[in-house]
């Protein structure tokens, strides 16, 4: 089969290595050159996603199989006509194009399946933000509708955040959307992502819930298993499939929910492998999360997903900008036991950037906490030269 990657980070960069594992054929668009993805695909395309003209040009040229979305900023209303046109897209049209939105996936979760959310409001104008801020109370969290990795994110404690939260919203906007959601803080004990993977033919799977821990909007580390009750697992279940099939389509969604002592609440949702799902990367599971997509787009029965080990992974940040980044230190973390690490690959490196990660894993007995601990040190051991 051909796919079409739209998007070549390094979540990209994994689907395409599982994808070339079973023969697959892969041609990886982003809009600049040797990103993580185009260094394993067959070919590369460097176009702007959010340019419709280029996207149907390059649909019309390489005539896929499957569109593969991996990144929020993409021209997505025009999947709906390449689906009437004969294409596959993954998962399906509506769902790559609500989940793109904020909006759009927000109002279909709490309107019409009736999930439990935190109050929420939309604000166009920085007027209109002082208006939803007032009507959800102190603290929110700001988003922009399109974003991703925590680009734009942030918490507003006071009237006097609202101004720079407004503005660091829009400067982390993708695409064309000048446009925000305001949420109430929500009282949270921990926060999970639930894979879940929906088949063609085939019932709904569930990973094992995935615990972590962000910073600025972005997740500093996972881990799985992660602790939840089986009431609220239960729950978390029920509300994953009822979103992931009101969107249609097969394939790996990456759900996120708020476990709080009022129950769980529902946060977000990918269409795509999860970025906290790289700690599958470490062997935690039967399938990671990059071969349980694959699979569920090529419609090859999953039997089960079966919890193997557990582990963590930790982030590898870069903190300066560089052309040319280069890492010393991978030698300290290979000496390491039951630990792996991925550097991405990425030709620059800017501030905050997610240049790559460390992946450790043990039995299922050991405490969760000391894997985590121990993955965080092995990030710490990779040195970015600049």
């Amino acid at each position: 089969m051909k796919i079409l990657l739209l998007g070549s980070g390094e979540l990209g960069k994994e689907f395409v290595i599982a994808a070339q594992r079973i023969g697959q054929t892969v041609i990886a668009v982003d809009h600049y050159e040797n990103a993580p993805a185009m260094q394993v695909a067959h070919d590369f395309e460097v176009i702007n996603m959010l340019d419709g003209a280029e996207l149907d040009r390059i649909v019309a040229k390489h005539k896929p199989d499957f569109i593969v979305p991996e990144i929020e900023a993409i021209r997505t209303e025009r999947f709906y006509e390449y689906e009437k046109q004969g294409f596959t897209v993954v998962p399906s049209a509506k769902a790559a194009n609500f989940t793109m939105n904020r909006r759009a996936i927000r109002d279909l979760a709490a309107k019409e399946l009736g999930l439990k959310t935190a109050n929420y409001r939309y604000a166009t104008t920085a007027t209109e933000l002082r208006n939803a801020v007032s009507d959800v109370g102190f603290p929110c969290v700001v988003k922009p509708l399109m974003s991703s990795s925590g680009k734009g994110q942030s918490t507003i404690k006071t009237k006097d955040d609202i101004e720079k939260a407004w503005s660091y919203a829009v400067e982390g906007s993708r695409g064309d959307v000048v446009e925000v959601i305001v949420e109430a803080f929500v009282k949270f004990n921990s926060e999970i992502t639930l894979l879940t993977i929906s088949q063609n033919n085939n019932p709904t799977l569930f990973c094992s819930p995935i615990g972590h821990r962000q910073e600025r909007g972005d997740y500093r580390e996972s881990w799985q298993p992660a602790r939840i009750s089986d009431k609220d697992l239960s729950e978390a279940q029920n509300m994953a499939e009822k979103v992931t099939n009101a969107l249609g389509g097969a394939g790996l969604f990456g759900v996120e929910f708020f476990l709080t002592d009022d129950g769980v609440y529902f946060s977000e949702l990918s269409p795509r492998p999860h970025d906290t799902g790289m700690v599958t990367l470490a062997g935690t599971q039967n399938f990671n999360e990059f071969e349980l997509h694959l699979r569920a787009i090529l419609s090859l029965p999953i039997f089960e997903i079966t919890l193997e080990k557990a582990g963590a992974s930790a982030v590898i940040l870069a903190s300066e900008n560089s052309n040319n980044p280069t890492y010393t230190g991978l030698e300290n973390v290979a000496c390491l036991p039951k630990t792996d690490f991925r550097i991405f690959g990425k030709p620059t490196a800017r501030p905050y950037r997610r240049m790559g990660v460390s992946l450790v894993y043990d039995n299922l007995e050991t405490p969760i906490e000391e894997i985590v601990e121990s993955a965080k040190k092995a990030a710490d051991l990779v040195k970015i030269n600049y």
